[in-house]
């Protein structure tokens, strides 16, 4: 059993018996939980801390664990609807929408009830990240001089360093002080996105993209607009059509194993990109989030294209948290030019900069002999899943549709048959105790099909892989 589920269901179980209590008797002992429960200690301190947090009991060192006092009076509600003149009065003649829709993002972050599968997720299963090389790292790294103080606003030296090295290769032109350190991804893509264009002003984005990437550009009052992508990534006969059309001055792409698709970015139109940016006056921001994310069966990995950029179209983004852990959130901007003043003065105003332990753990982990262990361990284990996920959805769904393959990232992109309601499909699923992300949020406008996003890296193993399908089928029929 997963260790949160054994929280949640030790904590359910708690809750449901508090009414043998008086408030402020003591609840039995952590050991007589654990010998009761058969968990571990850890587990029964995380269901009391649940409890705690939501009011129910009361913890005191030493002590034990209480049930709380009875509540007073609730507090009186309220009349909050002025909220939404507020919220939503707009002004001037160029004014944009105001509301920020995060359900495409929340699809994928949402934490599931006990017992479901998870082919939702975004990130890896505890058992393929690195904890143990993690939690030595942030030893190591805590006993370093000076861990505590301020860093750099544009991160710690040794850190954009190695960033330097890994976007553009060892003899590439990219400079230390061409990277800035960021808070994972999300936060480089937005301020990426805030740093380029001015609210209003339209985005060219991938169909399909990635949610999280559309929901960071509407809530800048940016309007994306798509570019249809096949396998082979983004079509540059359209990209040329749509910078035109559009007047846009920004494309954000994801060259290496899109979010969903997983398709790579062909040679040939690689300089096709460059060239139409170029022509039309644009930057590209590359999205390289699953460069480590390459399967042991991938062919060599074509360089990113800030490599060799000497221009300053490209502005990279990348990040170490989906290859180790969701709450290592280190990541880097990288760019060439004035443009490098507006990203570092936005990062900023927004967040001062990267706390300096983290970073610190960061360069622990890259530098240390788990490194490469880790890489190696997550590329077989990533095509080990693909093609047991593939192999569950030919044998038992043979109606979905995955037409493309990918020697990386961790989803397989699965076409629904025609009619079929997404969103009852994604509801009926976790009826079922299967987690899945429907395809229209990947969407910037109406999508040409249903589709489904199944993550094969947020499992325990493959006989999940192949119990979530079955419960997958069931929702479907």
């Amino acid at each position: 059993m997963h260790e949160r589920n054994s929280v949640a269901e030790l904590a359910g179980t708690l809750r449901g018996e508090l009414d043998r209590y008086s408030p402020g008797e003591k609840l039995p002992s952590s050991r007589v939980l654990v010998e009761r429960f058969r968990v571990s200690p850890v587990t029964v301190t995380r269901a009391l801390a649940a409890l705690a947090a939501e009011g129910l009991v009361v913890t005191r060192p030493g002590a034990g664990a209480f049930r709380a006092e009875r509540a007073g009076r609730p507090a009186r509600s309220g009349d909050t609807s002025w909220q939404q003149i507020a919220l939503s009065a707009e002004t001037g003649e160029e004014a944009v929408p105001r509301s920020v829709d995060a359900s495409g993002v929340l699809d994928t972050l949402a934490e599931p009830p006990p017992g479901v599968i998870e082919l939702h997720s975004g990130y890896l299963h505890p058992v393929l990240q690195p904890e143990s090389a993690l939690a030595a790292a942030l030893g190591r790294a805590g006993r370093r001089p000076g861990v505590w103080g301020r860093p750099p606003v544009e991160g710690v030296a040794d850190l954009r360093a190695w960033f330097a090295r890994e976007i553009a290769g060892p003899s590439g032109t990219l400079a230390p002080s061409d990277v800035l350190i960021t808070a994972g991804g999300q936060s480089a893509l937005t301020t990426a996105l805030r740093a380029l264009a001015p609210p209003g002003a339209p985005v060219l984005v991938e169909s399909p993209t990635y949610p999280g990437m559309l929901a960071a550009a509407r809530a800048s009052g940016l309007r994306p607009v798509p570019v249809p992508a096949d396998d082979r990534g983004v079509r540059t006969d359209l990209l040329e059509r749509a910078f035109r059309a559009s007047g846009a001055r920004v494309f954000v792409c994801q060259p290496l194993f899109a979010n969903p698709t997983g398709a790579v970015l062909a040679p040939e139109r690689r300089q096709e990109v460059l060239r139409a940016a170029r022509e039309a006056g644009a930057f590209v921001v590359e999205d390289d989030f699953a460069r480590r994310l390459a399967h042991e069966d991938a062919p060599p990995l074509p360089p990113a294209l800030a490599a060799d950029d000497p221009d300053g179209i490209v502005v990279h983004v990348c990040s170490l948290t989906k290859f180790t852990s969701p709450s290592l959130r280190v990541g880097a901007l990288a760019a060439r030019g004035p443009v490098l003043d507006r990203l570092r003065a936005i990062q900023v105003v927004d967040s001062f900069f990267v706390p300096r332990p983290l970073q610190e753990a960061a360069l622990e982990l890259v530098g240390s002999s788990a490194w490469p262990r880790h890489r190696r361990t997550v590329a077989a284990a990533l095509r080990t899943r693909r093609d047991a996920l593939l192999a569950a959805l030919r044998r038992e769904l043979p109606e979905t549709a995955v037409d493309f393959v990918p020697p990386g990232g961790f989803h397989l992109w699965a076409r629904l048959p025609d009619g079929t309601d997404e969103h009852a499909l994604a509801a009926a699923a976790l009826r079922a105790g299967v987690a899945v992300a429907p395809g229209r949020p990947y969407f910037s406008a109406e999508p040409p099909a249903p589709h489904v996003r199944l993550s094969f890296a947020g499992v325990a193993g493959t006989a999940e892989l192949e119990e979530g399908v079955n419960r997958l089928r069931s929702a479907l029929s």
